[in-house]
């Protein structure tokens, strides 16, 4: 019931024809107090002037909408001539009635909410140094009448302020959740796509190799049983069934990640080490060196892919934590390994709890395990931050 009553309520006080009413009848109420208060002291044609000049404003405060949501030109059109008539109704003559007061207290309250805030403060500013400067020419009565209208005025334009900012503030959140939302929403969609591309390009590979290589066993072993080139049969089938199904995935996944630009360019590998280091060292204008040691030769595509991408978001967690900070990439290859080492050279370790869990040393832990790897992180020695990663590599022999 109490919710019913409030939305019906603010109904009312949305209705384009409130603020002419509410006009109207305070406009009546200022009339019939002065004729009750009327002793000849003062013109009446003059009280009631100023008395309309207090009330009749008010039905401008929608602005031919609503008195919730008058225009800021509407709104301070109202509050200067309802103002200015009070203060003249207050101060020269003596006639300020409590109808006046309401349509007061309700201009400035929304010029404070809907109009200018330094408007709402100066209109408002008159009464209070009026109540200062005065009240000790006036009588017990005046002054209190005088204090209680400057208090009334300061906190009717202090509540329309802290309304507005209120408001403010709320649609400035509501913007920033939904900016919050759709970035987040763009960057999952984007590492589903970047999931997609990789196994395309890595896994599905595998699978076709063994496809075509069982095939190839099949027709070009010299005597083999029969027993044999069915089970090779059944392994090309096996892998090609495998290949559709994951090409069903990668439909699933490029689906979820919406309309994306074609990217056609291969994964990067370990050849594409030295340009991401150039990049790093563009980007941050700190020293980032490349140490290879070891014979250079190229390794399953699978390794070479895990082990850039590792390199890349180390790069990115040293300019991010350790900005301007020296880092150094080695690589190190052996007969059965290669060995990854990113090292910045900051001024204090920063800690692991700083990188993101899902982008941070998790994703990089699960892409050394992914083939086999492992990976080690945390401060290092002397100083800084160090990761390091090893992956097995052994020497492959090429078919003629």
């Amino acid at each position: 019931m109490r919710a019913g009553g409030h939305i019906r309520m603010r109904g009312v006080l949305r209705h384009p024809r409130t603020p002419p009413a509410a006009a109207a009848l305070l406009s009546l109420a200022a009339a019939v107090e002065l004729l009750l208060r009327a002793n000849g002291d003062i013109p009446l044609p003059l009280a009631l002037s100023l008395a309309l000049g207090t009330t009749v404003p008010v039905a401008a405060l929608g602005g031919g909408a609503t008195l919730g949501r008058g225009s800021r030109s509407s709104t301070s059109g109202a509050a200067l001539p309802a103002s200015a008539a009070a203060m003249l109704a207050l101060a020269p003559f003596h006639v300020l009635t409590l109808a006046g007061l309401c349509a007061l207290l309700v201009a400035l309250h929304q010029a404070g909410r809907h109009g200018p805030r330094l408007l709402a403060v100066l209109l408002a500013l008159p009464f209070v140094v009026y109540a200062v400067t005065a009240a000790s020419a006036e009588g017990a009565g005046e002054r209190v009448m005088t204090v209680l209208v400057a208090v009334c005025a300061g906190v009717a334009a202090g509540t329309g302020i802290a309304r507005s900012a209120r408001d403010t503030a709320l649609v400035n959140s509501a913007a920033e959740r939904a900016i919050a939302e759709t970035l987040h929403e763009h960057a999952a969609r984007g590492e589903r796509a970047r999931i997609a591309r990789e196994l395309h390009d890595v896994v599905a590979h595998h699978i076709s190799m063994i496809a075509v290589q069982a095939e190839t066993a099949r027709l070009t072993t010299a005597g083999l049983p029969t027993a044999g080139a069915e089970r090779f049969l059944a392994i090309g089938d096996t892998a090609r069934t495998a290949l559709t199904e994951m090409r069903r995935l990668l439909g699933v996944l490029r689906e979820d990640a919406g309309p994306v630009t074609p990217d056609r360019r291969p994964q990067p590998g370990l050849e594409q080490i030295g340009e991401l280091v150039d990049e790093a060292r563009d980007a941050s204008a700190a020293a980032v060196r490349l140490i290879v040691e070891g014979p250079v030769r190229p390794l399953d595509p699978g390794v070479e892919l895990s082990a850039y991408r590792i390199v890349q978001e180390a790069l990115t967690n040293s300019r991010r934590h350790a900005p301007g900070a020296p880092v150094d990439v080695e690589l190190h290859y052996t007969q059965d390994a290669l060995r990854l080492r990113v090292r910045d050279n900051g001024p204090s370790p920063h800690s692991s709890d700083g990188l993101d869990a899902g982008h941070g040393l998790l994703g990089m832990r699960e892409r050394a395990t992914m083939v086999g790897g492992e990976l080690r992180a945390g401060p290092a020695r002397r100083g800084g931050f160090l990761i390091e990663a090893t992956f097995p590599a052994p020497v492959r022999e090429h078919a003629a």
